[in-house]
């Protein structure tokens, strides 16, 4: 197995965070493989797609918009910012509404999260907490 490449994230994207990037592997789309990185947790329990009246609005990309909103809501109170996020794992009830709605979730996710993509897992799951809800995101940040 050849060793990992190991690239700096720029600062604007990442602080002190490194991507990891195996040599050889195709860059990832949306997320990193890995990432490395120094300083203090903000971990972010699973962010729902509701508002600060737990009132949730239609569709999917609606909802992981809110929920994004959200995580990035509990990191400034941690004094963290989207682009610390080492980790993401989202919960979806419907994976091919996730699919389906790609296109959508882009534009959405780098207009609260930016152009930072950590390491992150998707899975599907049979039922979440709230029955309004199509998805859940949690989240791990590491401010240098």
């Amino acid at each position: 197995m050849a060793e990992p490449t190991i690239r700096k994230l720029p600062p604007a994207r990442g602080g002190q965070h490194v991507k990891l990037q195996p040599q050889g592997w195709p860059e990832p789309k949306g997320y990193a493989n890995g990432i490395k990185a120094h300083g203090e947790f903000v971990f972010v329990g699973g962010m729902v797609g509701w508002d600060a009246n737990e009132k949730f609005p239609d569709g999917f990309v609606t909802q992981a918009r809110q929920a994004l909103q959200n995580i990035a809501a509990v990191l400034a109170e941690g004094s963290a910012r989207p682009q610390h996020i080492t980790r993401m794992t989202w919960y979806v009830l419907d994976m091919d509404e996730y699919l389906a709605a790609r296109k959508q979730l882009g534009p959405v996710y780098r207009e609260v999260m930016g152009e930072h993509f950590p390491a992150m897992a998707l899975v599907e799951v049979r039922r979440l907490v709230e029955p309004q809800a199509r998805l859940e995101i949690e989240a791990t940040a590491v401010v240098p």
